[in-house]
């Protein structure tokens, strides 16, 4: 409840600096930069974003790439956002230390950069964050699989569907989370696969997409056909590794978590298809970033942090039909009424 208290009284805040349309003889510019254009995520992202531009009158541009970890765009758009005179980038970072010099080039400029969902490496390399806590999106899902395994979670054989060899921080965060709530020793939090758990077969990088999932799921199951246990990234990497469990009949003995809150994602829940899933809230992290970028124009004030953490936290709801002790979730029904996409 006292995080929903701070959270409402940011909104409020900030709400109540930007009320006021920008004077029309005063051109700014806000750059939405996202990883792909049809993740059903970043199609949220970008509604918020436009909705909340048009009410204060600024002008939004967008532009994303052509997969998870497309680079190139993402350091073509920012230069593009800089010549154009932009005031404020929000960026969903593919690779979160590549995109870093492209950042601080834009930063030198005089341009504002808030990164949305996934943190920079190192952190400080944007103004502000907003974002899911996405280490809690994994340990509570990862709480709810040993949950599940009962006694069987002491010789589970667990697959990684994780995202890519660079090890984005989301991808770092999510897969460390996971493995602290299922009860991993994760050695080095700030990368996986250092680990010594004999339960773990594998990590696969999905790329975050259905035919990364497919192909994923494939390789684990040819590593350990006896593998009962499979994080995943996202939801999209989710639902290509169950179509490859359903060609070889293996669908309903591999329990399956994600992370997202989609509402494809969600209706897999309640299909019985994922387990459980961290939903996060894509519209409020774009309707924040845009508030704030014009709040910061207006005012010269940074957005600031959620107390402890070193980002400002847009929350977190686990979404299961079978809830477990100790772990709070809602229910894919109530999901339906909170997903996106």
């Amino acid at each position: 409840m006292k995080k929903l208290i701070k959270m409402s009284a940011f909104i409020l805040m900030v709400s109540l600096m930007t009320s006021m349309t920008v004077n029309a003889k005063e051109k700014i510019l806000i750059g939405l930069i996202t990883k792909t254009e049809s993740n059903p995520f970043f199609v949220k992202m970008r509604e918020g974003a436009k909705a909340v531009a048009k009410e204060l009158g600024v002008e939004l541009q967008s532009f994303s790439g052509k997969f998870d970890t497309d680079n190139d765009a993402q350091v073509a758009a920012v230069e593009n956002l800089i010549s154009a005179g932009a005031k404020g980038i929000l960026i969903t970072p593919s690779l979160t230390r590549a995109i870093v010099p492209s950042i601080l080039r834009a930063r030198e400029a005089g341009v504002i950069v808030i990164a949305l969902d996934t943190e920079l490496d190192p952190k400080n390399s944007a103004d502000a964050t907003f974002a899911t806590d996405n280490f809690l999106a994994g340990v509570l899902i990862g709480k709810w699989a040993k949950a599940q395994m009962g006694s069987k979670a002491a010789t589970a054989r667990i697959g990684f569907l994780d995202i890519d060899k660079s090890q984005p921080t989301v991808g770092v965060q999510r897969d460390q989370g996971f493995m602290t709530g299922f009860g991993i020793d994760i050695k080095n939090p700030n990368k996986y696969g250092d680990e010594d758990d004999p339960r773990i077969v594998g990590h696969y990088y999905s790329q975050g997409n259905e035919e990364g999932g497919r192909a994923g799921m494939e390789t684990l199951l040819q590593k350990d056909p006896n593998l009962n246990v499979l994080y995943t990234l996202n939801e999209p990497a989710a639902a290509g590794a169950y179509e490859a469990l359903k060609a070889v009949g293996r669908e309903k003995d591999v329990l399956i978590v994600s992370v997202d809150g989609g509402c494809p994602g969600v209706r897999n829940v309640r299909d019985g298809v994922i387990g459980a899933t961290s939903m996060q809230f894509p519209l409020l992290m774009a309707d924040l970033g845009v508030r704030a970028i014009v709040s910061y124009i207006k005012t010269g004030m940074k957005p600031g942090a959620t107390p402890g953490k070193a980002f400002y936290d847009t929350g977190v709801k686990l979404i299961t039909d079978q809830p477990v002790d100790g772990v709070d979730s809602v229910t894919s029904e109530e999901g339906l009424k909170l997903c996106w996409g």
